[in-house]
């Protein structure tokens, strides 16, 4: 493994979150907005609601940023230390999607969400110390 500076460390492990988040949000946002697959299905057989899925764009682009995050996660193993990119690139994810749902998906994110996901970030804080 070819040490890399810390600023491309992290610059890896923001990546990989942040295309995960995107994915996330995406992906959740398009089901919200295709509805119920068990209607569709009932209404037009399982090839109504496979086709309901993926002819929606914002659920296409989601899982583009979700495969983006899997490359990236990829290019970071490959460069950092699993120890420090796997918990790193979750807890990151973690507070990621906190924040995204309650901005984009208008979701309630309560205070308990909020304190667990900045523990986390603190833990990772120390390890990466």
């Amino acid at each position: 493994m070819t040490p890399i500076s810390p600023i491309e460390t992290w610059a890896t492990i923001v990546t990989v979150a942040a295309t995960a988040v995107a994915g996330d949000v995406l992906t959740a946002g398009a089901m919200r907005r295709i509805g119920d697959l068990d209607e569709i299905r009932a209404k037009s057989g399982l090839g109504g609601a496979i086709s309901a899925v993926v002819s929606s764009p914002m659920f296409l682009l989601g899982v583009l940023s979700m495969a983006a995050s899997f490359f990236s996660l990829l290019f970071t193993l490959s460069n950092v230390e699993v120890s420090l990119a796997a918990p790193a690139s979750a807890s990151l994810t973690f507070l990621g999607n906190a924040f995204a749902a309650k901005i984009f998906l208008k979701e309630n994110v309560d205070r308990r969400r909020w304190m667990a996901a900045i523990f986390v970030c603190a833990g990772v804080f120390l390890l990466a110390k």
